[in-house]
Protein backbone atom coordinates (compact mmCIF):
# COMPACT_ATOMS: atom_id res chain seq x y z
CA UNK A 1 0.00 0.00 0.00
CA UNK A 2 1.10 3.31 -0.89
CA UNK A 3 0.62 6.09 2.24
CA UNK A 4 1.26 9.80 1.26
CA UNK A 5 2.38 11.62 4.59
CA UNK A 6 0.26 15.14 4.65
CA UNK A 7 2.44 16.60 7.74
CA UNK A 8 1.18 19.99 9.23
CA UNK A 9 0.36 21.59 12.52
CA UNK A 10 -3.37 21.86 11.15
CA UNK A 11 -3.85 24.75 13.64
CA UNK A 12 -7.05 24.48 12.35
CA UNK A 13 -7.43 22.50 9.53
CA UNK A 14 -9.43 23.63 6.61
CA UNK A 15 -10.81 23.28 3.34
CA UNK A 16 -7.76 24.23 1.22
CA UNK A 17 -6.15 20.89 3.63
CA UNK A 18 -8.60 18.92 2.06
CA UNK A 19 -8.83 19.69 -1.57
CA UNK A 20 -5.08 19.12 -1.53
CA UNK A 21 -5.15 15.43 0.74
CA UNK A 22 -8.47 14.66 -1.77
CA UNK A 23 -6.77 15.46 -4.90
CA UNK A 24 -3.92 13.38 -3.39
CA UNK A 25 -6.30 10.60 -3.14
CA UNK A 26 -7.74 10.54 -6.16
CA UNK A 27 -5.77 11.63 -8.60
CA UNK A 28 -2.08 10.33 -7.86
CA UNK A 29 -1.45 6.57 -7.33
CA UNK A 30 -1.23 6.41 -3.79
CA UNK A 31 -3.68 4.71 -1.62
CA UNK A 32 -4.14 6.70 1.53
CA UNK A 33 -3.52 9.70 2.52
CA UNK A 34 -2.29 10.43 6.50
CA UNK A 35 -2.50 13.53 7.53
CA UNK A 36 0.23 13.69 10.07
CA UNK A 37 -0.46 16.39 13.06
CA UNK A 38 2.80 17.95 13.81
CA UNK A 39 2.95 18.02 18.08
CA UNK A 40 3.60 21.59 19.86
CA UNK A 41 7.39 21.93 20.03
CA UNK A 42 8.17 22.07 23.89
CA UNK A 43 11.18 24.25 22.92
CA UNK A 44 8.81 26.99 20.93
CA UNK A 45 6.44 29.49 22.41
CA UNK A 46 3.69 29.29 20.92
CA UNK A 47 0.41 30.74 22.28
CA UNK A 48 -1.33 30.37 19.13
CA UNK A 49 -1.08 26.74 18.71
CA UNK A 50 -4.06 24.79 20.12
CA UNK A 51 -3.14 21.45 22.49
CA UNK A 52 -2.20 18.76 20.35
CA UNK A 53 -5.14 16.69 21.44
CA UNK A 54 -7.59 19.22 19.77
CA UNK A 55 -5.99 20.06 16.62
CA UNK A 56 -5.83 15.89 16.27
CA UNK A 57 -9.70 16.00 17.02
CA UNK A 58 -10.28 18.64 14.51
CA UNK A 59 -8.45 16.43 11.76
CA UNK A 60 -10.50 13.46 13.03
CA UNK A 61 -13.94 15.65 12.42
CA UNK A 62 -12.82 17.01 8.82
CA UNK A 63 -11.86 13.29 7.59
CA UNK A 64 -14.23 11.06 8.85
CA UNK A 65 -16.29 11.21 5.56
CA UNK A 66 -13.09 10.24 3.51
CA UNK A 67 -12.19 6.82 3.49
CA UNK A 68 -8.87 7.44 2.27
CA UNK A 69 -7.73 9.99 4.19
CA UNK A 70 -6.97 9.28 8.06
CA UNK A 71 -5.29 11.54 10.62
CA UNK A 72 -2.75 10.13 12.13
CA UNK A 73 -0.72 11.32 16.04
CA UNK A 74 2.33 9.38 14.97
CA UNK A 75 4.70 12.11 15.76
CA UNK A 76 3.19 12.71 19.24
CA UNK A 77 4.67 9.50 20.62
CA UNK A 78 8.35 10.61 19.15
CA UNK A 79 10.63 12.81 20.96
CA UNK A 80 10.92 15.99 20.39
CA UNK A 81 12.08 17.91 18.77
CA UNK A 82 11.73 15.94 15.89
CA UNK A 83 12.30 15.64 12.09
CA UNK A 84 10.99 14.17 9.15
CA UNK A 85 13.64 11.53 8.67
CA UNK A 86 12.74 9.88 12.35
CA UNK A 87 8.86 9.93 11.63
CA UNK A 88 9.89 8.09 8.78
CA UNK A 89 12.08 5.39 9.91
CA UNK A 90 9.80 5.16 12.56
CA UNK A 91 7.30 4.42 10.31
CA UNK A 92 8.57 1.76 8.02
CA UNK A 93 9.51 -0.21 11.14
CA UNK A 94 6.21 -0.26 12.03
CA UNK A 95 4.41 -0.70 9.09
CA UNK A 96 7.42 -2.48 7.30
CA UNK A 97 4.99 -3.83 4.23
CA UNK A 98 3.74 0.00 3.62
CA UNK A 99 5.42 2.33 0.85
CA UNK A 100 5.28 6.09 2.32
CA UNK A 101 5.76 9.11 0.47
CA UNK A 102 6.00 12.46 1.43
CA UNK A 103 3.38 15.18 0.11
CA UNK A 104 4.43 19.21 0.21
CA UNK A 105 4.18 22.30 -1.52
CA UNK A 106 6.44 23.40 -4.06
CA UNK A 107 7.83 26.28 -1.31
CA UNK A 108 8.76 23.25 0.97
CA UNK A 109 10.53 21.28 -2.10
CA UNK A 110 12.93 24.37 -2.52
CA UNK A 111 14.42 24.17 0.93
CA UNK A 112 14.49 20.00 0.87
CA UNK A 113 18.25 20.26 0.67
CA UNK A 114 18.16 21.84 3.98
CA UNK A 115 16.17 19.18 6.02
CA UNK A 116 18.35 17.04 8.16
CA UNK A 117 19.38 13.82 6.41
CA UNK A 118 17.42 15.14 3.28
CA UNK A 119 19.95 12.33 0.63
CA UNK A 120 18.05 9.29 2.69
CA UNK A 121 14.68 10.81 2.64
CA UNK A 122 15.17 11.05 -1.27
CA UNK A 123 16.52 7.88 -1.55
CA UNK A 124 13.99 6.08 -0.04
CA UNK A 125 10.58 7.40 -0.30
CA UNK A 126 8.77 9.86 -2.86
CA UNK A 127 7.49 13.26 -2.55
CA UNK A 128 4.29 14.29 -4.23
CA UNK A 129 4.35 18.16 -4.91
CA UNK A 130 1.45 20.25 -5.08
CA UNK A 131 1.43 23.80 -6.76
CA UNK A 132 1.48 27.13 -4.84
CA UNK A 133 1.76 30.99 -6.19
CA UNK A 134 4.62 31.63 -6.77
CA UNK A 135 7.12 34.02 -8.15
CA UNK A 136 8.97 33.51 -11.70
CA UNK A 137 11.70 33.93 -9.44
CA UNK A 138 11.06 30.71 -7.23
CA UNK A 139 9.54 29.12 -10.19
CA UNK A 140 13.27 28.78 -11.17
CA UNK A 141 14.26 27.57 -8.31
CA UNK A 142 11.47 25.33 -8.49
CA UNK A 143 12.91 23.66 -11.33
CA UNK A 144 16.21 23.53 -10.19
CA UNK A 145 14.92 21.49 -7.34
CA UNK A 146 13.89 18.62 -10.20
CA UNK A 147 18.10 17.18 -9.50
CA UNK A 148 16.31 15.26 -7.26
CA UNK A 149 14.70 13.18 -10.61
CA UNK A 150 12.24 10.58 -10.76
CA UNK A 151 10.99 10.46 -6.66
CA UNK A 152 9.66 13.81 -7.27
CA UNK A 153 6.01 13.42 -8.95
CA UNK A 154 4.68 17.12 -9.88
CA UNK A 155 0.80 17.21 -8.64
CA UNK A 156 -1.68 19.69 -10.61
CA UNK A 157 -3.39 20.12 -7.79
CA UNK A 158 -5.59 23.14 -7.53
CA UNK A 159 -4.04 26.32 -6.00
CA UNK A 160 -5.96 27.03 -2.68
CA UNK A 161 -4.45 30.13 -0.92
CA UNK A 162 -6.27 29.59 2.42
CA UNK A 163 -3.73 29.46 5.57
CA UNK A 164 -4.87 28.71 9.68
CA UNK A 165 -3.18 32.02 10.21
CA UNK A 166 -6.12 34.10 8.35
CA UNK A 167 -8.53 31.87 9.82
CA UNK A 168 -7.40 32.13 13.42
CA UNK A 169 -7.22 36.08 12.73
CA UNK A 170 -10.40 36.88 11.41
CA UNK A 171 -12.30 34.40 14.24
CA UNK A 172 -10.32 37.18 16.73
CA UNK A 173 -11.60 39.83 14.75
CA UNK A 174 -15.40 38.52 14.61
CA UNK A 175 -15.35 37.95 11.31
CA UNK A 176 -17.30 35.09 9.66
CA UNK A 177 -14.73 32.12 8.47
CA UNK A 178 -17.53 28.95 8.36
CA UNK A 179 -16.71 28.64 4.76
CA UNK A 180 -13.10 28.31 5.23
CA UNK A 181 -13.53 25.00 7.14
CA UNK A 182 -15.38 21.91 7.10
CA UNK A 183 -18.43 22.12 9.46
CA UNK A 184 -17.81 19.88 11.89
CA UNK A 185 -14.49 21.72 12.69
CA UNK A 186 -16.57 24.99 12.66
CA UNK A 187 -18.69 23.12 15.44
CA UNK A 188 -16.12 21.93 17.37
CA UNK A 189 -13.90 25.57 17.22
CA UNK A 190 -17.15 27.42 18.26
CA UNK A 191 -18.32 25.50 20.61
CA UNK A 192 -15.14 26.32 22.49
CA UNK A 193 -14.25 29.31 21.84
CA UNK A 194 -10.92 28.55 20.10
CA UNK A 195 -9.03 31.20 18.75
CA UNK A 196 -11.21 34.02 19.87
CA UNK A 197 -8.43 35.68 22.21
Amino acid sequence: MKIGLYFGTFNPIHIGHLIIANHMAEYSDLDQIWMVVTPHNPFKKKNTLLEDSHRLEMVHLATEDFPKIKPSDIEFKLAQPNYTINTLVHLQEKHPTYEFSLIMGEDNLRSLHRWKNYEAIIAHHEIYVYPRISTDEENLESKESQHFGTKIHMIDAPVVEISSTFIRDNIKKGKNVQPLLPTEVWKYIDHNNFYKK
